[in-house]
Order: structure tokens, then C-alpha cells, then sequence
């Protein structure tokens, strides 16, 4: 079968997601009637809202919240603002969290959400506006126990407080110190973990560790590029560095520079915070996507957006590794053309789990309203990203299947167990 048979290029993302789920759930033999359960989210939440401008007049928004799953525990997943922000975009990104809390053993269910907006359009007055109203729609759709919202792209700390704060001004007033827990990704000082905000590029670091432990291959020299280089990207150039690492080439939104003898990944996160974006860093040569792609490292980090590695870039790429720090960066049809031409993936529901596994300390920490030491949650998260990569690496040899579908295998293992004891009701 070849690469057009297999896999179609013109799939949506939730149609590419899905795929990806039959696949593995073929590989195990998936309880067919599970399939049922799991193929589609169980809600699909969309709100129109409106809100007053800072000119006076009022503009409508929409706004989604996907429910994907809840066996496990609550939906959990981020928010993401932007324009580009959709149902069917939703609706994958919702059910790869299913896979990540199950993959990662945590108590936790897959959702996702967000506002089709861009944020950097507007004020910060009007961003506050924006989000209070949407939280105010989704009312009781969000909730401590039940679906619990983090940041993600366009999004931050501070939306999250908005968030908590409104939700919390909507319940009981002899309920609003419990419901702290509503969201994950909070400023400390409003009930944050200390470790969230760098917790996804952290996970990275001990995904990439297990696999250089389980290759025989040393971290510290590997040459590395990076594509975004926001909250993410940017915490996996500075950690891979510490390391040993030597980020060579770096690309977002305005660009893409390139120092072949190694560039300063803390001067570069510098630089984006003063002028948003790498382009014009003082520390690198300004290069095309197409030099971007074809850089000399041993590792590539998609840190950005979902199908940026396609059938147009693959045979470009030099790295021997990917390491998925954003959510469906590669496309299926890449990836296999990938994995033809000796490269290896480490899969995105595993090497960006740290997010959601640091959200599941938070919502802890809330719940007994005692904060962690940065060490204690530097060290569970290590524990257990180490440990679904163990189960990730023992499932690839069980089924003699890529490491992405491993994955997954092991989540819907976890699922399936779980729905046999638990049954459906009524």
C-alpha cells in the first residue's frame, strides 16, 4: 500500500485524528463497541456572545467547548484564541487529550475550547470583555469536577484568572473559595503550580531523556531546530541547552534564523518577548522556511501549529528525530514518509503531555489548598512521563507498531479496561 492509498492529504484534522485512533484500535482489537463511544465527542458545546468594544458598539463572537470524553475523570483541556480556531480543529485537538490523560494514567477526561478571534487585535479591556462573556455562556458547561479549561495558543495565565474569577462570581458566594480548580495554567499567586508555565517543554526534556536513555544517545552535543518559539518552544530551547543541546535554527510566524555554530536560546526568548517575533535576532542568520526545514540538526521540534511537517517538507528535513511538541504537527502521509526514510517520531500525546500532567498537580494542589515546592513537581512529572514512555516503548515491541500508535494503544488499553469494569449506564 502506498503513501496516497493509506493516507489521504485532503482529511481534516479531526478526520486525520480519528484515523489515527482506528489504526491503533486495530493494531489492540479495539471492543468495536467502544469504537462507537470513542470515535466521536460526547458534547459539542458553541456559544455566540456579544461584546461591547472599546469604541461602545458590540461585536458578536463564537466560541466552542468539546467534550470528548469524561471515563477517566473531567474534561480537561486548553483554550485557544484565534482566528483560525474551528469545530472540526476542536474536536481533534479534544480527542488527542483523552489520549494523553489516559496515556499518562492521570484522573483526568479530553477537552478543548476556544474563541475564533485574534487576540492581538484587541485590548487588553476588550480581551477581559471577551473572555468574561464567553465564560459567562458556557456557564454550567465548564466546572471544577466536571470540565476543567487551561491555556493554550492566544491564550495565558491571565485569561485563566478571568476565567476562575467569573465562573467563581457566577456560583453560591459560600462556594467561590472551592471552585479555584475551575482552570489550570493560573498565575501563582491566584492558585497556580509553581512549574505550569514551562511544565509542556519540561515534559519535552524527559520524553527526549528516556528515548537518548533507551537509544544509547547523548543528549548533550545533539544539534536541534525548533519551529515556534513561543511559551514552548522557547522553554525547550532554554531546557535543551542547559542540557547540553545546541539549537542551531529556530522559525515562527515573522521568519526563521539559522547560526550553524549554535544560537543563544535564552537571547532569542529575550528577543521575542521585545519585538514578537525571532526575526531580526542579532544572534542568527535570517534564512527561509525552505533553509528552515533543510537545516543541518539531528532533531527537529515542531513546538507551533498542527500539519506543519507535509508530503511538501518531509524530504527536506535532515533530522534523524521529531520531537511533536505542538499538537498534529506532522501530517500521516509525512510521518510514514518519514519513518521510510529512517527517521523516528516521538508522538505528540506523549512528548507534549507535561501541560496537562502539571494542570492534573494544580488542580490537586487547589483541591487541598496546599501549594507544592517547584522540585516535587518537577520530579511527579518526571515519574510520569517516564513512566508512560516505559509503557509507550513495551507496547511498540508487544505489537511491533510505530511508537505513535504505541501510544495510543497503551491509552485505549487503559480505556477499554476501564469501560469492561464500568459498563454503560443504563
Amino acid at each position: 500500500m502506498n503513501i496516497a492509498e493509506s493516507h489521504d492529504t485532503r482529511l481534516s484534522l479531526h478526520e486525520q485524528a480519528v484515523r489515527q485512533f482506528h489504526e491503533a484500535a486495530d493494531i489492540m482489537d479495539l471492543n468495536p463497541d467502544f469504537r462507537v463511544i470513542l470515535e466521536h465527542p460526547k458534547n459539542e458545546v458553541i456559544v455566540n456572545f456579544p461584546v461591547r468594544m472599546d469604541s461602545g458598539e458590540y461585536r458578536s463572537f463564537r466560541g466552542y467547548r468539546i467534550q470528548h470524553n469524561n471515563l477517566l475523570g473531567p474534561y480537561k483541556g486548553g483554550m485557544r484564541f484565534s482566528p483560525h480556531v474551528d469545530l472540526d480543529e476542536v474536536k481533534a485537538l479534544a480527542t488527542w487529550m483523552t489520549w494523553k490523560s489516559a496515556l499518562c494514567d492521570i484522573p483526568f477526561g479530553g477537552g478543548k475550547g476556544g474563541i475564533a478571534f485574534d487576540p492581538r487585535d484587541h485590548s487588553r479591556t476588550e480581551l477581559e470583555r471577551i473572555v468574561r462573556r464567553f465564560t459567562h455562556a458556557l456557564g454550567a458547561n465548564i466546572g471544577p469536577d466536571h470540565d476543567i479549561p487551561a491555556p493554550d495558543l492566544g491564550s495565558n495565565a491571565q485569561s485563566m484568572v478571568w476565567m476562575m474569577d467569573t465562573f467563581a462570581n457566577s456560583t453560591a458566594s459560600a462556594n467561590r473559595q472551592s471552585v479555584k480548580g475551575v482552570v489550570t495554567g493560573k498565575p501563582i499567586e491566584s492558585g497556580g503550580s509553581l512549574g505550569r508555565e514551562k511544565a509542556t517543554g519540561q515534559g519535552v526534556l524527559f520524553a527526549f531523556q528516556h528515548w537518548c536513555d533507551e537509544t544509547n544517545t547523548d543528549l548533550a552535543g545533539l544539534r536541534v531546530a525548533i519551529q515556534g518559539f513561543g511559551n514552548v518552544g522557547s522553554n525547550v530551547g532554554r531546557i535543551f541547552e542547559v542540557y547540553g543541546a545546541t539549537v542551531v535554527a529556530v522559525a515562527d510566524h515573522t521568519g526563521a534564523v539559522i547560526n550553524n555554530d549554535g544560537l543563544s536560546a535564552f537571547d532569542l526568548a529575550d528577543h521575542v518577548v521585545d519585538t514578537g517575533g525571532v526575526a531580526g535576532f542579532a544572534g542568527a542568520t535570517e534564512a527561509s522556511n525552505d533553509d528552515f526545514w533543510a537545516a543541518d540538526v539531528d532533531v527537529l521540534v515542531p513546538a507551533a501549529l498542527e500539519n506543519q511537517i507535509t508530503m511538501d517538507n518531509v524530504d527536506s528535513i535532515q533530522a534523524k528525530l521529531i520531537i511533536e511538541a505542538a499538537n498534529g504537527p506532522t501530517t500521516p502521509a509525512a510521518e510514514l514518509r518519514f519513518l521510510e526514510n529512517g527517521g523516528e517520531v516521538l508522538p505528540d500525546i506523549l512528548v507534549n503531555a507535561g501541560g496537562v500532567v502539571v494542570s492534573y498537580f494544580e488542580w490537586l494542589q487547589n483541591k487541598s489548598s496546599q501549594p507544592w515546592a517547584l522540585d516535587v513537581v518537577d520530579n511527579k512529572l518526571r515519574e510520569t512521563l517516564l513512566a508512560a514512555s516505559d509503557r509507550t516503548v513495551l507496547a511498540k515491541g508487544n505489537y511491533g507498531c510505530t511508537r505513535r500508535q504505541a501510544a495510543y494503544v497503551v491509552a485505549l488499553d487503559k480505556l477499554e479496561r476501564v469501560y469492561d469494569q464500568r459498563g454503560i449506564f443504563p
